[in-house]
């Protein structure tokens, strides 16, 4: 396993926002509050960004890996989304 926090704390970082962005997008997913699409388009990234974290955390042997902070905006962003979908579907069930 590459993580080691006390040589390279941003790359362990790096890697388990990664694999946690990952496995919650995946388990967003799950939910039918969502249409369809939203729904694939959350799996899809899940598994971009739980692959990448995986590869990075257990394939990897050293060199060039790309550190993109600016990727964590896009599960926040779904993050968002989710939470208003489901205000939204919970506020049609009330009525």
């Amino acid at each position: 396993m590459n993580l080691d926090f006390s040589v390279d704390p941003l790359f362990s970082w790096y890697v388990i926002l990664l694999l946690v962005s990952g496995i919650a997008l995946i388990a967003m997913s799950y939910f039918k509050t969502q249409s369809a699409g939203m729904r694939a388009f959350d799996a899809i990234v899940g598994v971009l960004f739980f692959g990448y974290g995986f590869y990075l955390a257990f394939v990897f042997k050293g060199g060039t890996y790309f550190l993109v902070f600016k990727a964590f905006i896009l599960p926040v962003i779904l993050v968002f989304q989710f939470i208003r979908s489901r205000w939204a579907s919970n506020d049609a069930r009330r009525s």
